[in-house]
Order: C-alpha cells, then structure tokens, then sequence
C-alpha cells in the first residue's frame, strides 16, 4: 500500500447505504422493511450480472426500477410507494464516517475516485446532495463500456484515464464479488467488513480488512 497513487471507492454499499431509501420509509413499510430493501438489492445485483452474461445491458437506473418492481410484488408493498422510493434511491445517505474520511484524504496526494455500476447522473447527483461535490477527481461509471462489474473492462477504465500500474491503485469496496473481480485485476482490493460478514471463495482473499473506512487512513 505504499506505492499508491489512486485511492477508488465503490459506491452503493461502500459510500452510500443502499438500505436508506428503503429505512426512510419504514414506518409506512414496516416490519418487512429491512428484508424487503435487502431483496430489493439482491436483485438488482443478479439483474446487473444476468444482463452481462446475456449481453442485453439497461442502465443501473432501469436495472433499479426493474427490481424494485419485482420486490414490491414479492413483499406486497403498494404500488403507490414507487415514486417515492425511487426518489430516496437517488438520494442515498453515506455512512456516518464517510465525509470526514473523504476530506481527509482530499488533502493528501492521491487521486480520488469513484468506479461504480452507476450511471453518471446518478452518482453526480448521489455526491451532490450529500455536500461530497469537490471530493473527487473523477467519477467512473460502467457506462463507459456498456457492462457491468466485475468485468475486467470496467476495472480498466481508471487505469487508462490515470496512466498507472493496476498495483497503484487501493480499490475499496463492502461487496466482496467487487473485492474479488478488483483483486483478481491486479488493484489492492480492501474490503470494507461493516457487518461482520464471511468472504466468498472467488480466487481471491484480500490483504487488507476494515470495519469501515475510518481504518483506512491507518494503512495509506
């Protein structure tokens, strides 16, 4: 981890909580609303990897509505609440260290970025509404080769922007198929453990575990 020039974030679930849309509503959804907003996930991410695989890519926003249409049936949530879900989605909250560790690594010598399925006006937005505008250098999306991750494609995008060894990029992300696709690239993938959860067998055990992104600053 000395040698790094690049520090990339995933986004949804590493930056930004994917379940905050869902929680912002749970008083109308209930008890369900956790198991309804993890499903909701679950699906979104088997769309993303089911449409690679089928070569019939949508973008991550349709990707989005799709799955929530079918986890609203699975859960019987009203139809009435998909416009205000989708609306929350847009807006998802970071985790509480996020903005304070981002600021700090601004004010060191990396570049800053972020390398997600999203689209590009989802993720400018998404850094906007939570004040994290002047943070970055660059915001990647998948859009820019038509395919998801962890496609190799994708994690060649900042390579070619940045000009660096894959080794001179730290890749944080809390999905561990992220972890895995960017480690077996070549990046230093760190996966970010928020829930106490087991790693997948894919070829690839990270170097480097954290609780969340506050441990980061401890290792760069």
């Amino acid at each position: 981890m000395k040698n790094i020039k690049a520090i990339i974030f995933d986004a949804y679930g590493t930056l930004f909580d994917v379940n905050s849309a869902a929680e912002k509503c749970k008083d109308k959804i209930g008890d369900k609303w956790e198991g309804f907003a993890n499903y909701w996930r679950t699906t979104q991410l088997e769309y993303t990897w089911l449409r690679s695989l089928m070569k019939r890519h949508k973008d991550f926003w349709q990707v989005t509505e799709d799955s929530l249409d079918k986890s609203m049936k699975v859960y019987k949530i009203d139809s009435s609440m998909r416009n205000e879900l989708l609306d929350l989605y847009k807006i998802l909250s970071p985790f509480k260290e996020v903005p304070e560790v981002l600021k700090s690594l601004n004010e060191k010598d990396f570049k800053l970025a972020i390398l997600s399925n999203g689209t590009p006006s989802l993720l400018n937005e998404l850094v906007k509404s939570n004040n994290l505008d002047n943070i970055f250098d660059d915001i990647f999306s998948i859009e820019e080769v038509g395919v998801y991750k962890p496609d190799s494609k994708v994690y060649d995008i900042p390579i070619k922007k940045y000009q660096i060894q894959k080794s001179e990029v730290a890749f944080l992300s809390a999905n561990t198929w992220d972890v895995s696709g960017a480690g077996n690239y070549g990046y230093n993938s760190v996966w970010v453990n928020r829930n106490n959860n087991i790693f997948d067998n894919l070829d690839f055990l990270p170097k480097h575990e954290i609780q969340n992104l506050s441990k980061l600053l401890d290792k760069i």
